[in-house]
């Protein structure tokens, strides 16, 4: 294995190729990204980039001369056409690039608002890389209407973005309530109160009609009739794995790119890691959408590209910064059936099936999170009891 092209020039590609350089490979290596900039750092794009907290170089996960100093090859500005898998190669729009391996970390790509709907308009934004944002920008004056469509993170991440730029600022989410999806109704009240706190209005099982206007934003009218003055919208409604590629080269799919438990598609020459990939997971299948899975499971690959042979199995973690809270999440919570609540400040939620503790929601209590994440990886479920218990030092439960 010399040639290695990873396509997608994301924290899962740039984290791939530099494990592959510490370990030793010393074949090839091409980094293709379809962005005009190097790799970069998604989550401050819509937080200290958005208020200008933070310049555009500091956003970049390496500095640039760190390609050249580690033999990396990176492609910037080239889209890859198509896969050949028959002759081992891509097809970029200056002609094509072999590989004895090829890493797809391709991300995920956000949901629009539809055509139909007014989503086309201009004043209509999403947020997922740099110039989605610097799109949206300009428009961050103070007293001026967002409606942001979608109650999840992606959408209440903006929203507190805006308000402390003093905009006006309404949440549409679908829903019966906001992170419904994702979270136990004790975590959606504690952040729509601090939503609330800080001017936001929520507007749950609200959903959207129409985006209003000729040539511009002018509202939004919902399904049951209200009509919402807006200078312009944020579409915070999801993502979906970046699959096109793969899609059109005949490889396996599910919920994103098929890997088996080393990252291999259903190609074996051809890997893949980060947003756009699923893989085996407690007797199941799940993708995660995170920088830590980015990172560990392009880590993982690099080191099986060299022969390691390792299967991936993450204990997920996650976090979310609104105002000054930040949310800390452990685990995975699907299929809780109770949760614990320990009452701050600060708070923490305790997710359990049965007597199994399966995830831990820490609300500005970096303490809960480290000791929940501990326990998770350990295997160990603590007393319920003993948690709800505020006279209870957590640390003890690692000893228990």
């Amino acid at each position: 294995m010399q040639n290695v092209v990873v396509v997608g020039a994301g924290q899962a590609g740039l984290s791939l190729v530099a494990k592959l350089r510490a370990l030793g490979h010393d074949g090839a290596i091409t980094l293709v990204g379809a962005e005009s900039v190097p790799p970069y750092q998604r989550p401050p794009l819509s937080k200290a980039y958005l208020l200008g907290e933070m310049a555009l170089e500091r956003l970049f996960l390496r500095p640039e001369s760190f390609y050249a100093d580690h033999d990396v090859t990176l492609r910037l500005g080239a889209p890859v056409l198509r896969i050949d898998r028959d002759a081992k190669a891509v097809q970029l729009a200056d002609g094509d690039l072999g590989y004895d391996a090829l890493v797809l970390t391709t991300g995920a790509t956000p949901r629009r608002l539809a055509d139909a709907i007014g989503g086309g308009l201009p004043g209509v934004h999403v947020v997922r890389d740099l110039p989605d944002v610097d799109a949206m920008a300009p428009a961050f004056l103070p007293g001026r209407h967002v409606v942001i469509v979608g109650g999840g993170y992606i959408g209440l991440e903006a929203a507190a973005v805006a308000a402390k730029k003093g905009l006006q600022v309404t949440v549409l989410e679908m829903a019966p309530r906001i992170l419904n999806r994702v979270a136990a109704p004790e975590t959606s009240d504690a952040i729509r109160a601090l939503h609330q706190r800080h001017g936001v209005t929520i507007r749950e099982g609200a959903a959207l009609a129409q985006v209003e206007g000729t040539e511009q934003v002018e509202g939004v009218t919902l399904t049951d009739g209200t009509r919402l003055a807006a200078d312009f919208v944020i579409a915070g409604i999801g993502v979906m794995p970046a699959t096109d590629l793969a899609q059109a080269a005949g490889l396996e799919l599910e919920n994103g790119i098929r890997t088996d438990a080393q990252g291999r598609t259903s190609d074996p020459y051809i890997w893949a890691a980060g947003d756009c990939a699923s893989f085996p997971w407690k007797g199941g299948r799940v993708r995660l959408e995170s920088v830590q899975n980015a990172i560990d499971q392009a880590e993982l690959v690099a080191e099986n590209l060299m022969g390691a042979g390792k299967r991936y199995a993450p204990v997920p973690w996650f976090w979310s910064d609104q105002y000054d809270l930040k949310l800390q999440i452990a685990g995975l919570n699907a299929g809780y059936d109770r949760v614990v609540v320990r009452a701050g400040p600060p708070r923490s939620h305790w997710y359990f099936a049965g007597a199994e503790l399966l995830a831990v929601d820490a609300l500005g209590d970096p303490r809960a999170y480290m000791v929940g994440k501990r326990l998770i990886e350990a295997g160990r479920s603590p007393d319920p009891a003993a948690l709800a218990d505020p006279s209870t030092d957590l640390k003890t439960l690692l000893r228990a």
